[in-house]
């Protein structure tokens, strides 16, 4: 049994990132981890860490992973990874208040942010929170197929 609680911010956004590229089939296959700063130091308020991309063909609708489609332009922005000394938070652009809903029943805690457009945070606080995270973002990419 692990006695350890994984409370590292960039610790658990790599946690994150190998939950969302270890996927290659469902909702979370169609998610991409894209625009990675290997060199991202946690900041009280959050540094940006990644983003999540669904990546969509435009043509057919359906979901791929093809290096030409994404150049296309046909990646939709899902959510930025933000890291901290001891969590992250999840800026999501997909559906706020659907995110607020999935989020809370996942136990995880939220707030709306005030942007254009608006965004719900989501907060990860301990690497046994990420496969919570995950389901929260496999429901954000359904919801926006």
């Amino acid at each position: 049994m692990v006695d350890e609680r994984v409370t590292d911010g960039i610790r658990i956004a790599e946690l994150l990132a190998s939950e969302v590229e270890g996927r290659g089939d469902g909702p979370l296959g169609a998610l991409r981890v894209t625009d990675a700063n290997q060199d991202v130091e946690p900041s009280m308020d959050g540094a940006r860490a990644y983003s999540i991309t669904r990546t969509r063909t435009e043509a057919a609708g359906t979901d791929t992973g093809s290096a030409d489609e994404s150049a296309s332009g046909t990646d939709r922005p899902v959510a930025t990874v933000n890291v901290h000394d001891d969590r992250i938070h999840l800026a999501v652009r997909t559906n706020p208040d659907a995110t607020h809903e999935d989020a809370s029943a996942a136990g995880l805690r939220t707030r709306p942010k005030a942007t254009e457009p608006p965004q719900t945070l989501v907060f990860v606080e301990s690497g046994a929170e990420v496969k919570r995270a995950a389901t929260v973002l496999a429901s954000v990419a359904d919801e926006a197929e």
